[in-house]
């Protein structure tokens, strides 16, 4: 890997996270997220989350979560961070988002807003399939 690229977990809706080796351009980050980038640094060890700034105004899919009360709307990546440039993640960083990220997650509509629940991949293609809704059997409490 050349100084000009940098080690990235891409995170696609409804998809298994995955290593990518990308350029270390602005053309790059938005080819990646689909549009222009918005960088979010939830944490407090030099990584930051790449994704479409206007991913939700242009209702992209919901993706993963963002804290306990947000979610992350079409493809983002995770990238590190020194001094305002992205940097290559470590093997620790990588490790450590690619399990906070690993399942991919369905958003069931509720009355109350959106019920998250991690799935598989083949789970969430079903979902789409199905118009986002469950295919639940309902509970038989017998005859009353």
């Amino acid at each position: 890997m050349s100084e000009n690229e940098i080690r990235v977990l891409y995170v696609q809706p409804g998809k298994y996270p995955e290593e990518r080796i990308i350029p270390n351009t602005l053309s790059a980050s938005q080819k990646l997220v689909g549009g222009n980038i918005e960088c979010c640094c939830p944490w407090r060890d030099s990584v930051c989350i790449v994704c479409n700034d206007s991913g939700k105004i242009d209702e992209l899919p919901p993706n993963r979560l963002y804290g306990h009360t947000d979610f992350l709307a079409g493809s983002f990546f995770v990238c590190g961070s020194r001094r305002g440039d992205f940097v290559s993640l470590t093997d620790k960083q990588f490790a450590h988002y690619e399990k906070m990220y690993h399942h991919p997650i369905v958003f069931l509509p509720t009355p109350h807003g959106l019920l998250p629940m991690k799935c598989t991949p083949e789970q969430y293609e079903q979902f789409q399939r199905d118009g986002n809704k469950l295919k639940i059997k309902p509970i038989d409490h017998g005859e009353r």
